[in-house]
């Protein structure tokens, strides 16, 4: 049986090519926000869902830090993708035809550079997929879309040009989430994610992340944000090597518990081979 896999946007989104490249063959469920992709897991119309958590270029995804507590779905996998920018056109259609490219206004900044060489005024559309979508049913060889090769493919766009980003290295990961936990053994290259709150002591961050520290354990990412707009309650989420049975992690998180008023792990999962590049 075909697994379910709910992400936010249109088919073509760069959060379906996601879906692709990790479980092809099975069928994407497009939702209109990241939360009707959680929602569609909750209910049981989607067996998991990818979301979009960061992007090397423009940092952390809004509002899905706060959303994935919340959530009630476990972390069960990561993945990273290459973010490449093409310029689609409709059937026939030439590079040198094209006056307007259309597609996010995230997309189109980091477009600015061939745009400008080739003449070609950037309009904003609601999201990447959805514009070459826009461009398809128009049927203008003047207007563009600028999205990843698989919404060319699925909306019948040639490529007119292919990964015109003027940032080569960007990249955007994803968390796989699941409605249970699953369990697994502690294994070398694991990440855990929690979430936490410290209590309202002298210095009881510093004092927390002390225990990372003695124990040996390497922080991979450490964001805070406010919890229901309070500035008074502030949330972390942290992402760390290792399996909390493992004995440095096992000491590390004893510490931190000592330090917080709540602490919740949103899972522990494989690393992305992806990271093996970056040291």
């Amino acid at each position: 049986m075909k697994q379910i896999i709910s992400f936010q946007g249109e088919l073509g989104a760069y959060s379906h090519q996601a879906c692709v490249e990790v479980f092809a063959g099975q069928e994407p469920l497009p939702c209109h926000s990241f939360e009707g992709a959680i929602a569609a897991v909750k209910e049981g119309r989607a067996d998991l869902a990818m979301l979009p958590v960061e992007n090397s270029t423009y940092g952390r995804v809004a509002d899905i830090h706060a959303l994935l507590p919340e959530s009630g779905l476990h972390i069960v996998g990561e993945h990273f993708v290459r973010v490449h920018v093409n310029l689609l056109g409709v059937k026939g259609a030439k590079l040198a035809d094209v006056k307007t490219a259309m597609s996010h206004t995230v997309l189109l900044g980091q477009s600015r550079g061939f745009l400008k060489e080739h003449g070609i005024r950037p309009e904003t559309g609601a999201d990447t997929a959805g514009s070459a979508k826009h461009v398809a049913e128009l049927g203008d060889p003047g207007m563009a879309a600028l999205a990843s090769e698989l919404a060319g493919e699925l909306y019948g766009l040639d490529v007119l040009a292919r990964h015109i980003e003027d940032n080569t290295h960007n990249t955007t990961r994803f968390l796989v989430m699941s409605p249970e936990a699953r369990r697994v053994l502690p294994e070398k290259n694991q990440i855990t994610t929690m979430v936490f709150e410290v209590r309202n002591l002298p210095s009881a961050l510093y004092k927390a992340m002390g225990g990372f520290a003695t124990n040996g354990v390497n922080m991979l990412k450490l964001e805070s944000y406010m919890v229901n707009g309070s500035f008074k309650a502030t949330q972390f989420y942290a992402d760390v090597e290792g399996h909390p049975e493992d004995g440095s992690l096992k000491r590390a998180l004893e510490e931190l518990d000592y330090f917080t008023s709540s602490m919740r792990i949103l899972g522990t999962y494989p690393a992305s081979i992806f990271r093996a590049t970056l040291r």
